[in-house]
């Protein structure tokens, strides 16, 4: 299985030490060369790999961690995403709800992906604490995570799991995936709810 992070702000290096933590490779890339931000990879960690858009798309598992009005540009790295499986780390306020057609902000970006199965996950916490070690307090921080995909979810919440958070299922995009969707001029409720699921 192989990982790629879109996008090199700070909610993407945050995640980027996740995987630095637990010794898994992921390949990270934006739309600027990878030259330019080849010392902050380094900087995090070995397994950290810049790389040109077009292969960081072949991973199998995508997290696309871009402004959400930069998705479309994404989207055109590959003609289809049949096979891959895209985390949906974007928040959409103060995107008007006109422009998404009134539908989660999931569902418009998984429009755009097309044949990819989506995944709404880890977009809730700030960087500064999706940057730290998520076990804490006696336990580990959770991860929600939103799917019409059971198995796309289910998936993820393994990956979330080998990466030491605690992943908890909402469902369905258009159920409980409100509950970590921003759109409009609307949070969803458990946005910047910095949770953590007690061991044992």
């Amino acid at each position: 299985m192989s990982y790629a992070i879109i996008g090199f702000g700070n909610i993407d290096k945050a995640l980027a030490k996740a995987f630095a933590r637990m010794g898994i490779e992921v390949s990270v890339a934006s739309t600027r060369d990878p030259r330019s931000f080849a010392a902050d990879a380094a900087a995090i960690g070995p397994t950290i790999v810049p790389r040109k858009l077009e292969d960081a798309v072949k991973a199998d598992i995508i997290f696309l961690a871009v402004r959400f009005e930069q998705h479309p540009d994404i989207a055109k790295a590959l003609p289809a995403w049949q096979g891959k499986t895209i985390v949906d780390m974007t928040n959409a306020y103060g995107v008007p709800l006109e422009e998404i057609g009134g539908q989660p902000s999931s569902k418009f970006i998984a429009q755009a992906f097309s044949g990819a199965r989506l995944v709404k996950g880890f977009n809730h916490l700030v960087a500064a604490t999706l940057a730290q070690d998520p076990a804490c307090h006696g336990g580990r921080r959770v991860v929600f995570l939103s799917s019409d995909d059971d198995a796309a979810a289910a998936k993820i919440g393994s990956l979330a799991q080998n990466l030491g958070f605690a992943p908890i299922n909402l469902g369905g995009l258009s159920e409980g995936g409100l509950l970590v969707h921003a759109r409009g001029n609307i949070w969803g409720q458990l946005i910047f709810k910095d949770l953590v699921k007690l061991d044992g």
